[in-house]
């Protein structure tokens, strides 16, 4: 596992001003991206501050060598791909010399810089496969609840990493409108369903596994290795029709319902600046099942899990026109997951399926225990039955046209720099004509 080193030393600071004390992006962080400057391609960059520096430049000017100049070379096409499939060498060679080049001290460069308000980020790699697993098992225990109040988790569960194929073609990035779908929707009373706009659309507060180094098909991949295969993290939002996906699920699970839009935050939060939030896998229940020994690793329980904040807000248009701040919908944690990330990965490629670089898992829906953690609408107001009261007077049971939801993740750790992930925002327009 990644292990602290002199990068993520808190007393470190940057010529780069407003990254110190940078709520999400100081030094010790250094996430990878894609963007483009007005009328120039897409290109590879680094998240420092308030600005981002261009790794294509510095490759230019002969200011990264060896490996980490390899990594940068391999982002030639506008994507993280290629720098992906390295794996955790070239990553951890240039995470160290871009450390060294940006710390304070050493010369400034600001002619490397770009203001992160006058770019357009793009997604951070070409996303061949997206899967969406189920690991949440607060969020899997009370979507069960509401639906099988005397069986609410399934047996397998505790078993396996449950999961199901989602659509890559409709992953976005960070601010892209959410449409709301149309489909067919039957309530209860109905006799028969009835096809137009969604509802009951929602939101699902989850992390990103971004893949790096894949496998050949045939091949499975082993749990001691698997972590060897994640490029880095993400947050994300796999918007939900709840009410379509209660009538289309079975037998053959998430279809419509999921597939319109998938949200991803658009900086890929490395292992290495992640290295000091992990934390031991959270002890099973007692009487639960140990994993088989596929999913079995030492290593990973006692440090495959990682202690970072998730938050949902939300913003109507009411909230807007009054001047209100975003309103907190919600404060979970990563730590809620049943099956870690390697576990996650290490089943996925179980029976010999082939991942690749850039293919994007999500975690499923990471509420916390309490009522004060829950990572969807669904939960929070119990299938509808329970609106959301806002400061603004309003009620919310789930979301409607102009609601601005933002996700945000953060790690903090007494002794280390707080790092954060940036926004992971959609707005809600109205569906459209039918």
């Amino acid at each position: 596992m990644t292990t602290t080193d002199a990068t993520h030393d808190p007393g470190l600071t940057s010529w780069v001003a407003s990254a110190n004390g940078h709520a999400e992006f100081p030094i010790q962080n250094l996430p990878l991206g894609v963007f483009s400057v007005s009328g120039g391609s897409p290109r590879a960059g680094v998240a420092i501050g308030d600005d981002i520096l261009d790794l294509t430049e510095a490759l230019r000017l002969g200011l990264l060598a060896g490996e980490a100049a390899r990594a940068v070379e391999a982002t030639a096409d506008g994507t993280l791909n290629g720098l992906m499939g390295l794996g955790a060498g070239p990553r951890r060679a240039l995470r160290a010399q871009l450390s060294h080049l940006l710390a304070e001290g050493t010369q400034p460069r600001p002619h490397l810089l770009h203001r992160s308000s006058d770019v357009t980020l793009h997604l951070p790699a070409r996303i061949g496969d997206y899967t969406d697993f189920y690991v949440g098992i607060h969020h899997a225990t009370n979507v069960g609840k509401i639906f099988r109040p005397d069986n609410p988790l399934l047996p397998n569960y505790k078993y396996v990493p449950i999961g199901y194929h989602g659509r890559a073609s409709s992953v976005r990035l960070s601010g892209t409108p959410v449409t709301r779908p149309n489909g067919q929707r039957k309530r209860a009373e109905d006799p028969t369903p009835s096809y137009g706009p969604c509802r009951n659309l929602d939101y699902e507060l989850e992390m990103g596994i971004w893949i790096g180094p894949g496998n050949d098909l045939g091949t499975p991949i082993r749990i001691g290795d698997a972590p060897n295969h994640v490029a880095g993290y993400c947050l994300l939002n796999d918007w939900s029709a709840r009410d379509v996906q209660g009538w289309e699920y079975q037998p053959l699970g998430p279809f419509l319902a999921k597939n319109f839009l998938t949200t991803v935050s658009p900086w890929v939060v490395t292992p290495e600046a992640l290295a000091p939030f992990r934390i031991a896998q959270a002890p099973r229940a007692e009487g639960d099942p140990a994993p088989l020994p596929y999913l079995s690793d030492g290593a990973d329980q006692a440090t495959g899990a990682f202690d970072l904040e998730l938050e949902i807000t939300i913003l109507t248009p009411k909230m807007r026109e009054a001047g209100l701040p975003p309103h907190r919908l919600s404060l979970s944690n990563m730590r809620h997951m049943y099956w870690t990330a390697a576990q996650i990965v290490t089943h996925h490629a179980c029976n010999g399926c082939d991942l690749h670089p850039g293919d994007l898992l999500g975690t499923g829906t990471l509420s916390a225990p309490d009522p004060t953690g829950l990572g969807s609408l669904l939960e929070t107001s119990r299938g509808g039955k329970e609106p959301v009261r806002l400061p603004s007077g309003e009620e919310r049971r789930f979301l409607e046209d102009g609601d601005e939801v933002a996700l945000h993740a953060r790690g903090r750790r007494e002794g280390f720099a707080t790092i954060g992930f940036g926004p992971c925002l959609g707005t809600v327009r109205p569906a459209p004509g039918i």
